[in-house]
């Protein structure tokens, strides 16, 4: 009998939340939180504003599908351009970063991105690594990944997803500064382990 192997498809929604409400406020995590067709689902806090928040999911696509085209404005089916995942997984950090290239250079920020990704894969052997582009808004594209602390500081590369040395070149590109995201996770995640990465992110 001929089997094919699970179709993935990722997914990001970006959303801000209310002042006076909760992160998962406007957001529906009980619907598939635990959904055993919902591989991976990770949420992330912006650096810069504490109301912004993202959630990265992957779904089977032969399984799920959301019941009408994406169309929210937050909302972006991600198509990958690298991805480098260590199995078993083990991190205690998970980043992202998001960046929106200027009309037109969309092409030279994923070709910057990819050879970053190439080089950190060679150097710092992350637990994750994940880049892709909004199919809706191909300008936007994220970087995501995930280290092991004690084995960074171990092998002298604590800032594994620094891309401090990347900006110059990026900067004219961009139609914005990089944005930063740190993993935050949801509380039901925070019972199901003790872990600083749950085992259902990435």
């Amino acid at each position: 009998m001929l089997r094919t192997r699970p179709v993935w498809m990722r997914g990001l929604r970006l959303y801000r939340s209310m002042a006076s409400a909760g992160p998962l406020d406007g957001i529906a995590v009980a619907d598939d939180l635990f959904d055993a067709r919902v591989h991976a689902r990770s949420r992330f806090r912006s650096q810069d504003d504490l109301t912004r928040f993202a959630v990265y999911t992957v779904h089977d696509a032969k399984a799920w599908a959301p019941p009408t085209p994406v169309s929210e404005p937050g909302d972006h089916t991600l198509i990958v351009v690298r991805e480098f995942r260590r199995v078993p997984l083990h991190a205690s950090v998970l980043a992202m970063l998001l960046l929106t290239a200027r009309p037109g250079y969309s092409a030279p920020v994923l070709a910057a991105l990819a050879h970053f990704v190439e080089r950190a894969v060679s150097l710092y052997q992350p637990a994750y690594l994940l880049l892709a582009h909004s199919l809706e808004q191909p300008r936007i594209s994220t970087l995501m990944l995930g280290v092991h602390e004690c084995a960074a500081l171990a092998a002298a590369s604590p800032s594994a997803f620094s891309v401090e040395a990347l900006l110059p070149e990026l900067d004219p590109l961009l139609a914005s500064r990089p944005e930063g995201f740190s993993y935050c996770p949801e509380l039901e995640a925070r019972t199901v382990t003790s872990s600083l990465v749950s085992p259902y992110a990435v």
